[in-house]
């Protein structure tokens, strides 16, 4: 079991930056699980933002994203952040921290098991 809150949305604007955080809980040893970001716009399906694997610190990134965000995470505080830069309209959405033992750093979404309750983004002209 694992349990994921996130924070640090909020509003923005466009070509501005914000940071989200991802604290997770859980019982078990952190060395296989896979962390992700997912994210949903009104009307939108949920869509793959960013992944990191905790072991080897592999990473996986939608192109919509690539070049502006950065997923990391931290050890100790075991946190995962999204560093969002260069932020768009279309980056609006409600993001999503999700997580997974074993495996690897996986798009689909139907993969993993864990899930925050999500954090709002909005951006404006």
């Amino acid at each position: 079991q694992v349990q994921l809150v996130e924070s640090g949305g909020g509003l923005v604007q466009a070509g501005g930056s914000l940071r989200l955080s991802c604290a997770a809980a859980s019982g078990r040893s952190f060395s296989s699980i896979i962390m992700a970001w997912f994210r949903q716009a009104p009307g939108k399906e949920r869509e793959f933002v960013a992944a990191i694997a905790w072991s080897d610190s592999d990473t996986n990134y939608d192109d919509s994203v690539k070049g502006r965000f950065t997923i990391s995470r931290d050890n100790a505080k075991k946190t995962v952040y999204l560093q969002m830069n260069s932020l768009k309209l279309e980056d609006t959405a409600v993001y999503y921290c999700a997580a997974r033992f074993g495996g690897v750093v996986y798009r689909n979404g139907r993969l993993y098991d864990y899930w925050g309750q999500g954090t709002q983004v909005t951006v404006s002209s």
